[in-house]
């Protein structure tokens, strides 16, 4: 299997866990729109449909699903390069460009520290989180 297609397999699943998901999944569509236009909407529902697997899998911490949805896409890629090696470059190109930098983002969102102070008096309330919060009831 090319390297790059192992690489750009496990950068894109591990995109669909960040906050720039949307944008790196435009772009595979796009990508994949100018390569096979006829699939590239079954593509764009499939990427939705495995996000949600590969959030589950990190909220349950399976590392092993995660990779083996990393493994299937890894096979649909090679597949395209086998067809045609000259999208090594764009493959590549796509890797460097959206799915790279969308887990750089967020793997610095996850490292960076957090550091809060709130005070509360009489009545008040305070909510605080590091990231997403979500708050029921009054």
């Amino acid at each position: 299997m090319d390297p790059i297609v192992v690489t750009a397999g496990s950068a894109l699943v591990g995109a669909m866990a960040t906050d720039g998901w949307q944008q790196a999944r435009t772009a595979v569509v796009e990508w994949w729109r100018r390569r096979r236009p006829d699939a590239a909407e079954e593509v764009g529902s499939e990427l939705e449909a495995l996000r949600g697997r590969v959030l589950h899998a990190r909220e349950h911490s399976d590392a092993d699903t995660e990779q083996a949805l990393a493994g299937a896409w890894r096979l649909r890629l090679q597949q395209l390069l086998d067809e045609d090696p000259a999208l090594v470059g764009e493959l590549r190109r796509l890797l460097d460009e959206q799915l790279a930098p969308a887990q750089a983002d967020d793997r610095q969102a996850r490292n960076h520290p957090v550091r809060m102070k709130a005070e509360a008096h009489d009545s008040s309330r305070v909510f605080m989180a590091g990231r997403d919060q979500h708050i029921t009831g009054a």
